[in-house]
């Protein structure tokens, strides 16, 4: 953890009387309130503070300023909060990013502030107008047909410059200073703000930590709904020990070809494993409590998720996800192949909530439509129209980022191999078209990949908590990272790891501690 606190920072009581509106250009202020808490303590485990470690905060004491606006004509109303520690200010704002359908005022978004003001981090978050919506069914639609565009382009792209105006004014006011440095954090939705911000905003932040970024929004969601639409058409729907034991068996098949076996598939490009294989073989279905043979159907649908969305004529839609990719559910990630079975033996297809609702609300522009039994011509429009509709408004792809390097930001994002929500080969493509536009993209933005780890967290991998850190020291030391230490979470033996910046992969050399992760190479 990087730390320094400003010798003495005059901060300005908390009052909303000594907190002036800041000046934001298309919108108009509602109400600003200034709350001091005194005092206040939280352990913020591992994986709430995305790109960082754990934090326990203890004693903290900042002022809570809480502010409200509209953008005119568009009958909308943001909220944001800015946390300002009282004593322990480091002269540096952190920004906050979303989750799923939510900005970034929400549960884990508030657990990353609270570790920001513990780390002596001014914070901001926004809920982009949308409240504490965890999904847009109560917004996407302004009535049947007519989608919520206004509300869309908050969460999208608008909110996100707001907040960084706001938290910079905010700051300023109440310590007499402007921050030193300015920094945006987040993964998922979250990372897709940060790369956004990168593109549309560049002089919004100086650095941006931008995880499992949601990147090609339209592409990706139709591309998570492909498995339960293969389900459809072959009118099967296996049970989740099928899917779990034909990804056993690739992982085994190819754990070894990056020189280690620890039940991580590294080099996805070297894996050729073929789920036909295993049609017929018997397992003990975990379901059931049963033997049970692998099927046809689970072998081409798990094939059909690898492979990645194909309209009629076989052409590519979207990328598919790794083959070690957990596609059933955990914990941590919902089922991009979502079945249920009855102890009789029968199974059913559920939804994927995430891209169902993305479908429904905004392609189809009716609450009430299904995604079911839809035939592949009806697939193919629903694909195309999704990119015709919203590319321009949420589909974070732009790969010229010139205005953002040649103002000195700096941007670093990792993405988890294993992750089944957002394609790890999205960012790939994306840093290929960056590196194409600008073949010194290597001064400002790296990407580096994370074998084992699933959707932002959790896996077996090693997740790379040193990534905010790491982005901070290249802003303000100038120390570009050439890895990114990562320690796995959960596991036993806990594995070590320094991940490669892409193209580059990880390697194992055969000599040293490979748990402590001695012996690894990049190339």
């Amino acid at each position: 953890m990087i730390q320094a606190v400003l010798p003495s920072v005059a901060a300005s009581p908390c009052l909303p009387a000594n907190i002036p509106y800041p000046t934001l250009f298309g919108a108009e202020f509602l109400s600003l309130e200034a709350n001091l808490v005194a005092n206040y303590s939280k352990n913020v485990p591992i994986g709430y503070y995305v790109n960082h470690g754990a934090v326990n905060v203890t004693d903290v004491s900042f002022c809570n300023v809480t502010l409200s606006y509209t953008h005119p004509g568009q009958n909308d109303k943001v909220h944001v909060q800015v946390w300002l520690p009282t004593d322990t200010w480091n002269g540096r704002l952190q920004a906050i990013g979303g989750a799923g359908w939510q900005a970034g005022l929400h549960p884990a978004g508030l657990m990353g502030m609270t570790a920001s003001i513990g780390e002596g981090y001014s914070t901001v978050s926004t809920d982009a107008g949308l409240g504490s919506e965890t999904t847009p069914v109560n917004w996407g639609l302004l009535s049947p047909g007519n989608a919520n565009l206004y509300l869309l382009q908050n969460l999208a792209s608008v909110s996100l410059n707001d907040a960084a105006v706001i938290g910079k004014s905010i700051t300023s006011s109440y310590y007499g200073q402007p921050p030193k440095y300015s920094y945006f954090n987040g993964c998922s939705q979250g990372g897709r703000q940060g790369l956004m911000l990168a593109q549309r905003y560049p002089d919004a932040f100086d650095g941006i930590a931008a995880a499992a970024p949601a990147i090609n929004w339209n592409q990706f969601f139709v591309e998570d709904m492909y498995p339960s639409f293969l389900m459809d058409s072959l009118g099967a729907y296996p049970p989740s020990c099928e899917f779990n034991a034909i990804t056993a068996a690739a992982i085994k098949a190819c754990d070894a070809a990056d020189g280690v076996v620890d039940g991580i598939i590294t080099d996805e490009e070297a894996c050729d494993f073929d789920p036909m294989s295993l049609v017929g073989t018997v397992i003990n279905c975990t379901n059931f409590g049963a033997e049970r043979p692998i099927s046809s159907a689970a072998a081409t649908i798990i094939q059909g998720a690898w492979s990645g969305a194909k309209k009629l004529d076989n052409s590519s839609i979207w990328f598919g996800v790794n083959k070690d990719a957990v596609l059933t559910g955990s914990q941590t990630d919902p089922a991009v192949i979502p079945t249920t079975c009855n102890s009789n033996g029968t199974c059913t297809r559920t939804s994927f909530e995430l891209a169902a609702d993305w479908i429904k609300l905004f392609i189809l522009k009716n609450s009430s439509a299904t995604v079911s039994n839809l035939t592949h011509e009806e697939f193919d429009r629903i694909a195309h129209a999704s990119v015709q509709l919203y590319e321009s408004i949420i589909g974070t792809n732009d790969p010229d980022l010139s205005a953002f390097r040649d103002r000195g930001g700096k941007m670093i994002t990792y993405h988890g191999t294993t992750d089944s929500i957002i394609t790890p080969r999205g960012s790939e493509h994306y840093y290929q078209a960056v590196m194409q536009t600008d073949p010194t993209v290597r001064s400002y933005y790296r990407l580096f990949l994370a074998p084992g780890i699933n959707h932002c967290f959790g896996g077996p991998g090693a997740f790379p908590d040193t990534t905010f850190d790491a982005m901070r020291a290249w802003v303000e030391d100038g120390v570009a990272p050439d890895t990114l230490a990562a320690t796995s979470v959960g596991t036993t033996p806990i594995l070590k790891r320094s991940l490669c910046p892409y193209p580059q992969r990880q390697y194992y050399n055969g000599t040293g501690n490979s748990t402590a992760g001695e012996g690894f190479y990049c190339k």
